[in-house]
């Protein structure tokens, strides 16, 4: 079994016609199916959370068969991702993709997780804290992109589990959480 680091290659990856856009409908249904299920888990164990399209991405070229995804496939495989929610386009020329490895809910939901197993039910946390502070440490929310992080915030704002408030920069806002 091949290994990127510590992430465990699936089979498929070593064989050469994954890294081609298959022309037949169904095998192409399939081979997309595969690369997104390989997307999401490398993105996942590695806290990946933005894919550029031009950008060396080590998980579309496989060098021990000599084999790279185009910029087609590349494409093609976020695409199908955007469509399933799991992915966005973060600009209008598909240059950058933010990848969705939880739903945005699943996020919330999971930073609901947090503020109740840490007691943090009536607390006021900064944004930075959540992300990087020692509570976040050896959960998922620790590293987590910054954009995915304040659409989660804000839809557990509008669900009126907290409220984020402004400072005077970025790195001072806060959070005040009525769980």
């Amino acid at each position: 079994m091949q290994m990127l680091g510590e992430f465990k290659l699936p089979h498929f990856f070593n064989y050469p016609p994954y890294f081609t856009l298959q022309p037949v409908r169904d095998t192409r249904e399939k081979q997309i199916q595969l690369w997104k299920e390989l997307i999401l888990d490398y993105c996942r164990t590695q806290k990946v959370f933005v894919i550029g399209l031009d950008e060396d991405f080590q998980l579309f070229s496989n060098p021990a068969i000599e084999r790279s995804l185009s910029h087609e496939s590349r494409e093609a495989f976020l695409s199908a991702l955007v469509l399933e929610g799991r992915a966005e386009w973060l600009d209008k020329g598909h240059r950058k993709c933010l990848i969705l490895w939880h739903r945005i809910q699943d996020w919330a939901d999971l930073i609901l997780h947090f503020v109740k197993e840490n007691g943090l039910e009536d607390s006021v946390m900064t944004v930075e804290e959540i992300r990087s502070g020692v509570e976040s440490r050896g959960t998922e929310l620790h590293g987590m992109d910054r954009t995915i992080l304040m659409r989660a915030l804000k839809l557990l704002e509008h669900k009126g589990k907290l409220a984020i408030f402004k400072g005077t920069s970025a790195d001072d806002e806060g959070v005040k959480f009525s769980i």
